[in-house]
């Protein structure tokens, strides 16, 4: 194993911070070859929801691996995706009984827009092709998914070779000054929706796209009050769809399985990722109002598809996922937990001034860095903030999430998001380490820190 730490990579990703080699992982732990643990307090990448080799997760991979691990899904149905499939439906609103499954999150987006474009053309709406969606926001890295994100440092590049969608402001209640609370802050910006439809020309606008808590893109940001229902008026109002990015949402973290499920509004696609494999194996779906699947299939049918859709391997870990889910009531736990640890990041606020906002639902929650907490100025980008926490916080074996908040190129936020079965000894874990970070991250940034 030290040979491998010590060999040179040929791999390539985002950063070029060096990283240990992964030796094994078990609950919210990771430990690296050399014997060091990790708390995960992200999840990955909000992906890990119910915790690492989790046994009965395991158990039923295995039982499926011998049986098979690919049947195609043009030749065959298999018992787990149709198990799985009709879990979801279970979960899912009323209307919503049609499942297709993708292996992840940038997929489910682009399937959920091409399902809602074909169900336009087969209805006789072929006018209608633009998805709205709002900015900040991130739906993935395929092309398709980066014309409906609004995040200028990963679209910018690539926007000669796409044709971006209209966008609308997201819900940043607290940066805006409106209360979150006030059901007219919630109205005000599905106005701003409705306007941007009625500017754009109704029938040419397909769809609204919104993940119903954010994530990367801004922060765990919860809608404010009406926020959901009045947007599903407005789309209604045009005969716009409402599609929900549950990629990050979904999975039970919000204390709902749908996130989208905290409010009400239905969507009439919805897709889902992430804590649905939970890490487990590489899993996505989309779910839909079954009318809509219905006018497209018999117009020709579904213009799409993905070789590993449906995989029965991958669908036998995401239904273990939930039942582990439901057995351990491990939604129940994200909520309680959740609030125990936005609780303890709020009190941080005392001691940092640079803690702008303390924001989220269950356990996806984030904090924003700030220069001035009263004018909501941002850190300069340059000092590249939430990067240099991350990387105290790793250095004393705690993993966080961190991005830009306010686009793409400037504003700081941490996403802590540890698995839904972290328990309240481990919070006390995660501060620890986290204070620690903070400390140091006020002293290298030269940042003010209250009561030293």
């Amino acid at each position: 194993m030290n040979q491998l730490r010590n060999a040179t990579s040929h791999l390539f990703y985002q950063t070029e911070h060096p990283r240990p080699v992964l030796d094994r992982a078990e609950g919210i732990y990771m430990w690296d070859s050399e014997g060091n643990r990790f708390i995960d307090g992200s999840s990955g990448a909000m992906v890990c929801n119910i915790g690492h080799s989790n046994p009965y997760v395991l158990e039923a991979m295995r039982k499926q691996m011998e049986k098979s691990t690919f049947g195609y899904r043009l030749h065959f149905v298999t018992e787990p995706s149709e198990r799985l499939a009709a879990k979801m439906v279970d979960y899912a609103w009323p209307g919503m009984d049609r499942v297709f499954f993708v292996s992840g999150g940038s997929e489910a987006v682009e399937s959920a827009m091409k399902l809602a474009r074909q169900y336009a053309v087969a209805i006789g709406q072929g006018s209608r092709w633009k998805i709205i969606s709002r900015f900040p926001s991130y739906h993935g890295c395929t092309l398709g998914a980066l014309t409906v994100s609004g995040y200028d440092h990963l679209t910018d590049p690539f926007k000669p070779m796409m044709v971006e969608m209209p966008k609308v402001p997201a819900p940043t209640a607290w940066l805006d000054g409106l209360d979150p609370e006030d059901p007219a802050t919630g109205e005000h910006y599905a106005h701003m929706l409705d306007a941007k439809i009625r500017a754009e020309g109704p029938d040419s606008v397909l769809a609204f796209i919104v993940e119903p808590v954010g994530g990367a893109s801004t922060g765990a940001l919860v809608p404010p009050a009406r926020y959901m229902e009045a947007i599903r008026e407005v789309c209604d109002r045009h005969g716009v769809l409402l599609i929900h990015d549950e990629v990050m949402s979904g999975g039970g973290r919000t204390g709902k399985l749908f996130g989208g499920q905290n409010w009400n509004g239905a969507p009439d696609i919805l897709a889902v990722s992430k804590g649905f494999g939970a890490g487990y194996m590489p899993l996505g779906a989309i779910v839909a109002r079954g009318d809509l699947v219905d006018s497209l299939l018999k117009a020709g049918g579904f213009l799409h598809g993905f070789t590993y859709a449906g995989n029965p391997l991958a669908c036998a870990a995401g239904l273990a996922v939930i039942e582990e889910i439901e057995r351990q009531e491990m939604m129940a736990n994200a909520v309680k937990i959740g609030g125990m640890i936005k609780s303890q990041l709020t009190a941080l606020m005392d001691r940092y001034p640079f803690i702008g906002d303390v924001r989220g639902k269950g356990l996806l929650l984030a904090f924003e860095l700030v220069k001035d907490r009263e004018t909501k100025e941002v850190l300069p980008p340059a000092l590249r903030a939430y990067d240099r926490l991350t990387e105290q916080a790793y250095q004393r074996g705690l993993i966080v999430y961190p991005r830009r908040t306010r686009g793409g190129y400037a504003g700081d936020h941490v996403i802590v998001a540890p698995p839904m079965i972290t328990t309240e000894a481990q919070v006390g874990e995660i501060m620890e380490r986290l204070v620690d970070a903070l400390e140091a991250f006020a002293a290298e940034c030269d940042l003010p820190v209250s009561g030293s």
